[in-house]
């Protein structure tokens, strides 16, 4: 028996009957050898950590646009604080740590550069549309690997394109880093936004402060024991309706006072600006392209509108300005 025979077997004896057994897979699109140490969600994890994908994220915005800091969050920060929740919660529950800390590390591979403003740049100017968790599937499927894509487990994949507000993951892990994303993003932009002086403690309402606490460390633990509590013993992932109530009001809050703030988003009209100049030159003069997104367009027969939105979305905040740069930016004579 192989290590990871053994490995599966200990989870039929550890984990809740409501976990997603490694062994139970749907499994992959391609079929593979097994590993002889790990289980197919342990491997889709570590493909994901090793993916140019998750590298790039330590370079793309999560809500301030090229903060000038060390400690604010990027979209790296917050998909490792999304994992280390989601991993705390799936422990608890005896549920299957693995595949929520894959599904929560992949959650945003498909994140554009400038976050969600980039994300609503392409979604304007593509024919397709263009959606982040839809992407971070197309990332995992196809794009990763020069188009030979990740080939990772039906469950990551399910839990990647689920994890939305909308979403409706069939394992119970994916909920769990459904509910972690909005979780760790509500309370790290709030501690961003004190650190950049738009929020105090003082300014979020004392209803919330109230029923969550008044430090994110306070939030965090509440909100983490509030989801662990109600959902043991259940087929589903839940909050109580006083906790989820009180953290749909602060993310409204949040939308008003720091999503849509000025001051956090003086810079997203330029942002839309340059990511939609450069899908329109790229639509333009698809020949420029790098070799691997010609490919998707000729031997894989891909959308050329759907293949330059994914060498937009791929880029990271500092690369689309370079490139902007480039294109557009007149260069002083050097002769």
């Amino acid at each position: 028996m192989t290590i990871r025979e053994k490995t599966e077997e200990q989870e039929f004896s550890i984990f809740s009957p409501y976990a997603a057994f490694s062994r139970n897979s749907r499994g992959r699109d391609r079929e593979e050898e097994p590993c002889d140490i790990r289980t197919a969600y342990q491997r889709d994890r570590d493909r994901i950590l090793h993916s140019k994908s998750f590298r790039r994220l330590k370079q793309k915005t999560q809500v301030f646009l090229i903060p000038e800091g060390d400690h604010y969050r990027t979209r790296m920060t917050h998909t490792l604080e999304v994992s280390q929740l989601a991993r705390t919660i799936a422990k608890a529950l005896r549920l299957n740590e693995d595949l929520a800390d894959a599904i929560a590390l992949g959650h945003d591979l498909g994140h554009t550069p400038f976050g969600h403003a980039g994300e609503r740049a392409l979604a304007e100017v593509c024919p397709y549309g263009f959606a982040h968790y839809e992407q971070s599937v197309r990332v995992v499927e196809l794009l990763e690997k020069k188009g030979e894509g990740l080939n990772l487990t039906w469950e990551v994949r399910d839990g990647i394109r689920n994890h939305r507000t909308s979403g409706a993951p069939h394992t119970l892990e994916g909920q769990i880093v459904r509910y972690c994303d909005k979780i760790a993003y509500i309370n790290h932009d709030i501690d961003d936004a004190e650190r950049a002086g738009i929020l105090q403690e003082s300014d979020i309402p004392e209803e919330s402060r109230r029923i969550m606490g008044d430090t994110t460390r306070k939030r965090l633990n509440t909100l983490i024991h509030d989801v662990v509590y109600h959902s043991e013993g259940r087929n589903e992932i839940v909050m109580s309706e006083r906790m989820e109530s009180a953290m749909k009001y602060l993310r409204a809050f949040m939308f008003q006072h720091v999503y849509r703030n000025s001051a956090a988003k003086r810079e997203e009209t330029k942002a839309v600006h340059m990511i939609q100049e450069l899908y329109r030159f790229y639509n333009s003069n698809p020949q420029l392209l790098p070799e691997e997104y010609q490919d998707l367009m000729h031997n894989r027969n891909e959308p050329q509108e759907k293949v330059v939105c994914d060498y937009i979305a791929g880029m990271t905040d500092s690369y689309s300005i370079h490139v902007y740069k480039e294109l557009f930016v007149p260069k002083s004579w050097q002769g």
